[in-house]
């Protein structure tokens, strides 16, 4: 047979079409050469498209294209994060500490790596100069 993509349309058709076939005796090997395909693709779209109406395949296809969509932009966060962390592991710095001091005062990791201002103002940086002098 020759080979041929079916949209979920023609799919839904066809199973359909089957359908009326069984019902009026036909055997499966004979309503498969009668829609031109082989019995394995037969069972596959029963299996995958049995009891779906057009509406529902049209829903699935969207469904699918978005959760692609969405692991694409999951796996590109991954990724991201992972970036973010070597960088933070090759410079040594560690993480921002809960007991506060200096290091409380610094921007994370992943601020600096995206050079996103740090929680200081220029007010503070102004008074850290000051007290440095007068030591």
């Amino acid at each position: 047979m020759k080979r041929r993509r079916h949209t979920p349309e023609q799919v839904i058709r066809k199973l359909r079409e089957a359908e009326r076939m069984l019902s009026e005796g036909k055997t499966i090997a004979e309503l498969c050469k009668e829609l031109e395909v082989s019995e394995q693709t037969f069972h596959r779209w029963r299996n995958q498209y049995g009891g779906m109406k057009a509406d529902d395949v049209k829903r699935l296809k969207e469904l699918e294209r978005e959760n692609t969509r969405l692991k694409a932009i999951v796996a590109d966060q991954a990724l991201e994060c992972q970036a973010l962390k070597e960088v933070a592991r090759e410079t040594g710095e560690p993480g921002p500490s809960a007991g506060g001091g200096r290091d409380a005062l610094r921007p994370p990791a992943r601020q600096r790596a995206l050079g996103l201002p740090g929680l200081r103002s220029a007010s503070l940086h102004a008074a850290a100069r000051a007290d440095a002098r007068r030591r």
